[in-house]
């Protein structure tokens, strides 16, 4: 290797020791890194949830008689329901509307008389519109107790239900429709967003405030050295806050990973250099620490909070929100996390994601090289 050769390596080597001298220097960012990372998890694999569970219904039966009781009991039996008995409708109502019940099943007093009618009983059903995506579920769960107890009641009568159509339904890939198992590997393309775009995004920006810019600038560092030198070691930073979510995900959570682990790893790779070319592009521009993390946060964190799929469906965006979420990384490192993790190697829909991936991370090095410059104005 030539003199300029081992000059540059040895500028590059002192230059990555003093970062990390840094980072452990500053406790924000190990916490940033790992604590961080912790919090989220639990935040969001206990104490949120998409599953409708434990439905606070309301079971009205003016005349109690072994049909009523029975279809009463399916619903006390099923997982999804925590019943309350009532004897008026009035009650219940007025429980509706002080919110200590999400439903109401009524089962009038002539249910069983009009059950061997012609026309056939009809029941009932009051649900809480206020949180919509909760109100669906849940007429979708007594919509699914009162056909299954018909099929039960038809077959005691010595009869087949007649319905034109039957359901077979099969759920893939989250076969026990747990919105853990969405949630979790989505989350970690919000976590190394924190790491990468929020600690990067500080980094030159701290320099300038602290004044040592203008010392660094006076030395033999080159700037492909310079932003070398900041970046390798936040991206090891964030690389080891990435296997740690993940050991999390796997043997705390239990969400399965049904894909290459080695996929995993390459995909987090480039959407970690993504995550720091961004935060990098940011310190550049904004010369203030406490500017350029507000940006940071407003830039990158809640456009892959809100845009990126891993809570809201981008389907059922606005068609001008759905091609502004084409801006969004993260976009294409969820879809290609809850590929991997929930369905596999599908390379169909993994090269895609990792080519946007690629395509943006040339874009923000060709910004960042255009706009770092060895001076000082």
């Amino acid at each position: 290797m030539s003199k300029a050769g081992q000059d540059s390596r040895r500028r590059l080597r002192g230059m990555v020791r003093k970062e990390w001298l840094q980072i452990l220097r500053d406790p924000s960012s190990i916490a940033i890194a790992f604590v961080l990372p912790l919090v989220l998890l639990f935040l969001f694999g206990y104490g949120v949830s998409l599953d409708a569970k434990d439905i606070r219904l309301g079971l009205v039966v003016e005349h109690m008689d072994s049909r009523s009781r029975d279809l009463a009991g399916a619903f006390v039996r099923s997982r999804f329901f925590r019943p309350h008995y009532y004897h008026d409708i009035q009650s219940a109502e007025r429980d509706l509307t002080e919110r200590r019940l999400d439903g109401i099943v009524w089962l009038r007093h002539d249910f069983s008389r009009r059950l061997q009618q012609p026309g056939g009983a009809a029941i009932g059903v009051r649900v809480n519109g206020t949180d919509a995506n909760q109100a669906r579920i849940t007429i979708g769960y007594i919509q699914g107790v009162w056909f299954g107890w018909l099929e039960k009641y038809a077959r005691a009568q010595g009869r087949e239900l007649k319905t034109p159509v039957r359901l077979d339904h099969r759920v893939w890939f989250n076969a026990a429709v747990s919105s853990r198992y969405f949630l979790v590997p989505g989350l970690i393309a919000i976590i190394m967003t924190l790491i990468g775009s929020l600690l990067t995004s500080m980094v030159i920006a701290r320099e300038w405030e602290r004044g040592t810019m203008e010392a660094m600038m006076a030395t033999p560092l080159r700037i492909p050295e310079v932003l070398a030198g900041k970046l390798i070691p936040y991206f090891a930073l964030g690389m080891f806050g990435m296997l740690f979510t993940v050991a999390l995900a796997l043997w705390l959570f239990d969400v399965p990973l049904r894909g290459s682990f080695v996929t995993l790893l390459g995909a987090s790779a480039l959407f970690m250099l993504v995550a720091l070319a961004m935060g990098l592009l940011i310190s550049i521009v904004a010369k203030n620490q406490f500017v350029a993390g507000q940006i940071a946060i407003i830039v990158t964190f809640l456009p892959a909070f809100i845009l990126s799929g891993f809570i809201f469906d981008i389907g059922s965006m606005p068609a001008p929100i759905q091609v502004i979420t084409h801006l969004v990384p993260a976009r294409y490192f969820v879809a290609i996390l809850q590929t991997l993790f929930l369905a596999g190697d599908i390379w169909p829909v993994i090269l895609p994601n990792l080519g946007a991936m690629a395509l943006m991370l040339l874009i923000f090095m060709a910004i960042i090289r255009r706009r770092a410059h060895k001076r000082i104005a």
